[in-house]
């Protein structure tokens, strides 16, 4: 696996990172959450079958920054302090999934920045987006999370929601031990 890294924090008064995407790569947001690793296990699929580049993407913002990056021995840290701080995070979250697939360039970034606005930025020059369905933030019941649903709005480029498998849903299973009727007939 061919890996890149890009950390880029922009300047308060910039509407958004610049960043160098690759034409034809396969954007992906990670959240840091299941639905999200899945997403990407899917981009990695598809880009292996079609040889192109992945591009992983996160963003981050005062709310969402890792425990402890904000401070860093009694002094507040630099937005790139930070932003490197989540790139090194999100290397490390998608290891295991990219090591199943050498033959595919992986791009980490990271920014501080809206991620509905970043990621569909970044996507611009791309063959698509993938997302999961909902992230870390997301409530059990909703089907699609406001960053996913704003990506299908705003994207300039194909976007795919993969869904959380089945086995793995955010589904209330308090009554799972609970034997089921076969309504199959």
């Amino acid at each position: 696996m061919n890996d890149t890294t890009t950390a880029v924090t922009p300047a308060v008064t910039t509407a958004s990172p610049v960043f160098t995407v690759p034409d034809g790569s396969i954007v992906v947001g990670h959240d840091g959450s299941r639905d999200s690793d899945t997403a990407l296990a899917v981009a990695f699929d598809f880009a292996s079958k079609l040889g192109v580049d992945i591009v992983v993407v996160r963003s981050w913002s005062i709310d969402t920054a890792p425990h402890g990056a904000l401070y860093n021995h009694g002094y507040v840290s630099s937005f790139d302090d930070v932003t490197e701080t989540v790139r090194k995070m999100l290397i490390a979250d998608t290891a295991e999934i990219g090591a199943r697939h050498p033959e595919v360039v992986l791009h980490h970034r990271a920014a501080l920045a809206q991620p509905a606005q970043l990621l569909t930025q970044l996507a611009a020059p791309a063959l698509m987006l993938v997302v999961g369905p909902r992230g870390l933030g997301g409530f059990a019941g909703l089907l699609l999370g406001s960053v996913s649903g704003q990506c299908v709005q705003l994207a300039t480029c194909p976007v795919l929601v993969v869904p959380t498998p089945k086995h793995d849903s955010h589904e209330d299973h308090s009554h799972a031990d609970q034997p089921h009727a076969d309504h199959s007939h």
